[in-house]
């Protein structure tokens, strides 16, 4: 039985994303207390200030699934050294109107795989900075770079054997980071839909 709902941003809309596939294994490798459940971005409309007074449902649905959240874990590619439009552009309806942001005090992972050696090294630093501003207390170490490379996953979809011990640390390392915030941070429910 879950005891932590785990709301998963995965910032790519690619039918055969590596980061989906990565999120999915993500979701072998958690306890069985925590339910990572991965939340729809592709249908949100481009972010425009002058609707925050009548949000659309897809933006409503997007803020009560974070808001019921108990953490967020973000799986990004990188894209021209920085993060994807659609995860900033989910991001940023999450966060408004001013005040009223789903992000905040909700524990925050970060991981993510890309063909590039150093991973998505560079769009992790540019999500931290955006996390920090909206008081999301984020796992720090292990950092997980991950280069897209044969064995990465296996032919079950979890992580392959070379790469286990280290996703397996991340994940344990999150789940601690969820449980020392669970009493500061209980889940709320939405706006309505």
């Amino acid at each position: 039985m879950s005891q932590h709902r785990i709301a998963v941003m995965v910032g790519s809309l690619r039918k055969d994303s590596f980061n989906r596939r990565l999120a999915n294994a993500l979701a072998m490798r958690a306890p069985d207390r925590f339910e990572l459940q991965q939340i729809e971005i592709g249908d949100l409309p481009l972010y425009d200030q002058d609707d925050d007074a009548h949000q659309s449902h897809a933006v409503r649905r997007l803020k009560a699934q974070i808001a019921e959240a108990h953490g967020v874990i973000f799986v990004t590619p990188e894209y021209n050294r920085s993060i994807p439009g659609v995860l900033k552009n989910a991001i940023d309806h999450a966060s408004r109107p001013y005040g009223q942001s789903a992000w905040a005090g909700k524990p925050a992972g970060i991981i993510g795989v890309s063909v590039g050696a150093i991973g998505t090294a560079c769009a992790q630093q540019h999500l931290r900075a955006i996390l920090a501003y909206l008081d999301m207390p984020t796992l720090g170490q292990p950092e997980a770079f991950l280069q897209m490379k044969d064995g990465l996953f296996d032919e079950n979809g979890d992580i392959g054997e070379q790469s286990r011990k280290f996703i397996q640390t991340w994940m344990d390392k999150y789940v601690a980071l969820v449980e020392a915030h669970a009493k500061e941070i209980a889940p709320t429910a939405g706006p309505p839909i």
